[in-house]
């Protein structure tokens, strides 16, 4: 179809029936901006409506990766100065979620390399999800002083058994097997066959492009430690997890360290979230997720944890407070009540679907 049409930061062509999102931030292995969530949006809805398209693709642009995630360093710049930016850019991000959950047309993300954070809303709400062998996905939150969100906190509560508590709390990269075993992925295919199967989708329907490409997956690491992550994270008490997994010990004692260098505010509230969101809609998730979202804007954790990781790299928070033991119930609760004026709202808007 010729030249594609350009929004520098993401890359938007038809080829045959097919229309291609390029996620264009090669250099920040295509994290998320502002600009770009409103551009797919417009995009999308143009397509939703064009009988000239069939199927929708998204990929990343250079070798790293489909997409790392927000730009949390635009997201720390925006904190300094009162947050209202990253309320905004979440509220888009949001409705972009929903938007491609209940997308017309098949969906299809090829989820390769880095698939991190808002990466995980862009491709795992879609209605065809393919990982590689180099994927490595998952939802590493907590690490930042910050809770799942794009609709992450959904995805993980429906995991089999505790395996979606576990990846949320200790913010695990994943392989493609484990996204396969979690829900968050529908088909392996290996990274150099990729190529070819962009191109037979420009002809072919999407599921027979991805029936010919599609190959049995490897075996699931998370999957063999089921047994001991069931009953290590089945407590509805994060001090009570951290405890079990100590006396399970070797892997169990591992994501017992792990989970206790996150942010304990950050823990509590994923698991809490994680928990009050079965049962729950895309829409009414992403409705909590926002609420949570915005009281980390406002509190100590989420600005340090950028800071410690991103900024100045010393890979050292100070934690506000410091131990899972001195977070009160009652902060936990705090991060869930409403917000009046200020709600996303989606769970109480028509869904655009087909």
């Amino acid at each position: 179809m010729g030249a594609p049409e350009t929004e520098d930061e993401v890359l938007f062509e038809r080829r045959g029936h097919l229309g291609i999102v390029t996620l264009n931030r090669p250099k920040a292995v295509n994290a998320l901006n502002a600009g770009m969530v409103k551009a797919m949006l417009r995009q999308l809805a143009a397509w939703a409506d064009d009988d000239a398209v069939a199927t929708v693709l998204v990929r990343g642009a250079g070798d790293r990766g489909l997409c790392a995630g927000g730009d949390i360093v635009a997201i720390y710049k925006d904190m300094l100065h009162g947050g209202s930016e990253t309320a905004e850019f979440w509220a888009d991000e949001y409705r972009l979620n929903a938007l491609i959950s209940h997308y017309p047309k098949p969906y299809v993300a090829f989820m390769d390399g880095l698939v991190l954070g808002g990466g995980v809303g862009v491709s795992a709400h879609g209605s065809v999800r393919v990982v590689t062998e180099r994927t490595r996905t998952g939802m590493p939150e907590t690490t930042i002083g910050f809770v799942p969100d794009v609709g992450g906190t959904l995805l993980l509560s429906r995991s089999p058994g505790e395996a979606g508590t576990h990846a949320a709390l200790t913010g695990a990269h994943l392989s493609g097997a484990d996204a396969l075993f979690l829900g968050l992925a529908d088909h392996f295919v290996p990274s150099e066959s990729l190529p070819a199967l962009a191109e037979a989708l420009e002809s072919s329907t999407a599921e027979a492009a991805v029936e010919h490409f599609a190959q049995a997956a490897p075996d699931s690491a998370l999957a063999a430690q089921r047994d001991w992550i069931d009953a290590a994270y089945a407590h509805h008490d994060a001090e009570e997890i951290v405890r079990s997994l100590r006396t399970l010990g070797d892997e169990a004692a591992a994501a017992a360290d792990t989970i206790e260098a996150k942010s304990p505010t950050s823990v509590k509230v994923t698991l809490e979230s994680l928990r009050r969101v079965r049962g729950l809609s895309l829409e009414e998730s992403l409705d909590q997720e926002y609420r949570v979202g915005l009281r980390c804007l406002a509190g100590p954790d989420f600005r340090e944890g950028i800071r410690a990781q991103v900024v100045d790299k010393d890979r050292n928070p100070q934690w506000k407070p410091p131990s899972l033991a001195e977070v009160r119930e009652s902060d936990v609760e705090g991060y869930f009540a409403p917000l009046g004026e200020r709600e996303l709202g989606l769970s109480a808007a028509p869904v655009q679907s087909n």
